[in-house]
């Protein structure tokens, strides 16, 4: 028989059952909080959750009152169905005397969250204070699993499980009867409610069956609680110069907005190192600050070439910060200061172990059409020589040349309504740095071998721009947008550095340009293209002071098809484009029914008028031999092609009269049933004027194959074409499955110093382990990619 109500007609009676019978208390209290992350944990301590006005349907063979005992039994094929949630049992009886629900024959309870709970016999009060389940299976959402020969609810705090088997492993669908490939066995777990913690009891840790280790106690955190103190997993790791490295952190929950982790690694050429690391969330934002320190017993182990290495004592404290002040204004810090230059990126502190570190203090704000940034910045190259040779000259070394840059500010306004029918702009730069030692030597022009990266004492710079552009659409399709900017230039210099002839400059620039687009569709029955000729022209003064003043923030000059259409192709302010320049070119873009889509960008550049910057003096060179020094440019063209995992990323700059190859780079990857590959590889012709005589080459290869379903092998390769060096090397071996990952890596580089030679050589080699939900050691390696 069928009935269908709801709540608010059934007795008191039948409204305890219907809610007894969606067992969402009992659901949640024998899932696995954060420990299995099945979710609902902690039903059995909550109120129920349901909705007041959902219909129960309860479904059986027949429905039967016991007035003299008082309980209403639905008997044969019961199926209620309450609020997004499914019982299913042979008998479900509800004793109106014990105040006792009791389910009775395979029952299976399916939650709306996709939790499904398993036991022959469910018996519980009926405020779910208290309950008992025999022969207890849950099968989570997540692919976690929990079994038990019975649980019991006690005082409302405790659930015991009896027996339990805990694993995140999918059974084998061959022999749904083999053991998974781990799982935790113990005689006792104890989940406390109000402590939020799950605790083991006599277990024992198996794989495939087999027990590995015996665990008489051990608790975790209550995964419905984020953050509880305890120990973490610990790593490993191996360089040359530390020898094998074991690392055990300790979390410390001290506040809901606060922690402290611990961590003590030891190294067995190096000794004990320290690691404390303070978080503090507060309304408006969280900082961190982190202290690392370590007293080296064995410094000689470090080269002769690495005094920095070579000290005894050794340290760094770093600080983190992002705050709010409200809606549209934020600031923040990421700084570092160390005992030395090199400690950081030796012993690998997370979060400052990069080779080059920057140091900032920033300030932004954001509102509708305004933008605002202003950042104080300083530079770490984490070298492991001094600044200074013993007799306090001067060694070459990378830091003391590094820029303190106080500040640097840019600000944009889009003006929301239009001017004449266009957007009008305004973008501002400020800039002032400050270096301690000049870098670089004397300049002499475009053929010269010296340089003048930066200079010794201070220099600074004020940009002001503003810009118009409107756009034109005729009925033919062709695309018209004239575009008219004026900037100025505010710029002094206050050093010695030989070559710096100006202490004051002002710099002014009008542009009237134009830029032309005819779309062209073409389509087929199996393909869709788009062709897009564009043509450029700007009109410009000649570049004021052009080489006589420091170039900063536009020495990153690289001509390509990315910057074929920029008005402006230097990187920075410092350096502006003048003369009267026109680009050709045009854009592409088509699909394919099977699948592929190609991409690409393709032109050239003409200096029709005035000076060309890119041909006239530059502290550092930028224009020189970059494609842009003369009246018509090179060649310059991008196609990208991809389909499925397949991707495929080709361009080049290509000599405006043989065609030469000048610069190139291919990038190609393919994911496919069997794995994955990747290749990498840049070719830059000889440029005499940076000092490169010869072309140079490099190649990287890379992937992983899929030996079997699980098992896989990755590695990849870095060879320097020109020096004749593998400089970088790595091979790993891993498994993965649902609920189990292992890999072992090896790891070589040995890069190559700005003279040619070959580094020091540097060996790592390690593990990675990880228990789904349950343990990980060790850290996974990175084989490169695109």
């Amino acid at each position: 028989m069928g009935l269908n109500v709801t709540r608010s007609v059934l007795p008191t009676w039948f409204a305890r059952l219907a809610c007894g019978t969606a067992v969402l208390c009992l659901a949640g209290g024998i899932s696995l909080p954060a420990y299995a992350q099945m979710g609902g944990a902690d039903a059995l301590t909550a109120n129920v959750q349901t909705n007041p006005n959902a219909q129960l349907l309860l479904e059986s063979d027949e429905l039967v009152y016991d007035i003299n005992a008082k309980t209403i039994s639905a008997v044969g094929g019961v199926q209620i169905d309450y609020d997004g949630n499914r019982l299913v049992a042979r008998q479900v009886t509800y004793d109106q005397k014990t105040g006792r629900l009791k389910a009775m024959g395979k029952v299976e309870l399916v939650e709306k969250d996709g939790n499904r709970i398993y036991a022959e016999n469910l018996d519980v009060t009926d405020d779910f204070r208290e309950g008992f389940v025999n022969a207890l299976r849950v099968e989570a959402a997540d692919n976690t699993r929990f079994a038990a020969e019975s649980a019991e609810r006690i005082g409302g705090e405790l659930t015991v499980f009896n027996n339990g088997i805990y694993t995140a492993c999918e059974p084998c669908r061959a022999k749904p009867d083999r053991a998974p490939i781990w799982q935790v066995r113990a005689q006792k777990i104890v989940w406390n409610g109000k402590k939020k913690t799950i605790r083991f009891e006599r277990g024992r840790f198996e794989m495939f069956g087999m027990p590995l280790a015996y665990l008489p106690s051990f608790e975790i955190a209550d995964p419905t609680v984020k953050r509880k103190s305890g120990f973490l997993m610990p790593s490993y790791q191996h360089e040359t110069e530390l020898g094998s490295g074991i690392s055990v952190p300790y979390f410390w929950a001290l506040a809901p907005n606060y922690d402290l982790t611990t961590t003590g690694t030891y190294y067995t050429k190096q000794g004990f190192l320290g690691d404390v690391e303070w978080r503090h969330r507060l309304a408006n934002g969280a900082y961190t600050l982190r202290l690392a320190g370590i007293s080296q017993q064995d410094p000689g182990t470090f080269s002769d070439s690495e005094p920095e290495d070579q000290k005894t004592n050794r340290g760094m404290i770093g600080s983190t910060g992002a705050f709010q002040i409200n809606p549209r204004w934020s600031y923040g810090w990421n700084l570092m200061a160390q005992s030395d230059k090199s400690f950081a990126y030796r012993y690998g502190i997370e979060g400052y172990s990069g080779y080059n570190i920057t140091d900032q203090i920033y300030l932004t704000g954001l509102n509708d059409r305004n933008y605002f940034d202003a950042r104080l910045y300083r530079f770490h190259v984490q070298e492991s020589i001094p600044d200074q040779n013993p007799d306090g000259t001067p060694n070459g070394s990378s830091q003391p040349k590094q820029p303190y840059v106080l500040p640097v500010v840019d600000y944009a306004y889009y003006l929301p309504q239009s001017v004449a029918g266009g957007e009008l702009s305004f973008d501002v730069n400020l800039q002032n740095l400050h270096r301690d030692e000049e870098d670089g030597t004397t300049p002499i022009g475009l053929n010269r071998a010296g340089y003048l990266s930066g200079i010794e004492g201070n220099d600074g710079r004020i940009t002001g721009e503003a810009e118009w552009k409107r756009t034109f659409i005729a009925d033919n399709g062709l695309v018209i947008t004239p575009i008219l900017a004026l900037r100025a230039d505010g710029m002094y210099v206050d050093s010695d550095s030989i070559g710096v002839t100006r202490s004051e400059a002002f710099r002014g620039m009008a542009t009237a340009g134009m830029e032309t687009k005819w779309p062209i569709l073409f389509s087929t029955t199996s393909s869709t293209h788009i062709l897009e000729p564009t043509a450029q022209l700007f009109v410009r003064n000649d570049e004021p002071y052009n080489g006589e003043m420091p170039n900063e923030d536009a020495q990153s000059f690289v001509f390509d098809a990315s910057s074929l259409f920029e008005r402006d192709k230097y990187s920075g302010y410092d350096r502006i484009e003048g003369g009267t320049r026109a680009n050709l070119g045009f854009r592409y873009s088509g699909t394919f029914n099977n699948g592929w889509s190609l991409n690409g960008i393709a032109g050239q550049s003409f200096q029709l008028g005035g000076l060309n910057s890119f041909a006239g003096p530059d502290f550092v060179n930028a224009g020189a031999e970059s494609g842009l020094d003369s009246a018509r440019s090179d060649y310059v063209a991008m196609i990208g092609a991809n389909r499925g995992g397949f991707t495929l990323t080709t361009g080049g700059r290509f000599d405006k009269d043989s065609f030469a190859v000048r610069r190139a780079e291919v990038a190609s990857t393919e994911t496919g049933k069997y794995g994955s590959l990747f290749v990498k590889y840049a070719f830059i012709d000889a440029q005499p004027t940076y000092g490169f005589t010869d072309d140079r080459h490099e190649a990287t290869v890379g992937g992983s194959l899929k030996m079997t379903p699980n098992w896989r092998v990755l590695g990849s390769g870095t060879y320097d074409i020109f020096h004749e060096a593998l400089v970088k090397r790595t091979a790993a071996l891993a498994y993965d499955d649902e609920c189990f990952t292992y890999m072992m890596y090896y790891q070589q580089e040995q890069p190559i110093t700005s003279t040619g030679d070959k580094g020091d050589e540097t060996t790592k080699f390690g593990f990675n382990i990880s228990f789904r939900t349950l343990w990980e050691f060790g850290k996974p390696v990175d084989i490169g990619g695109i």
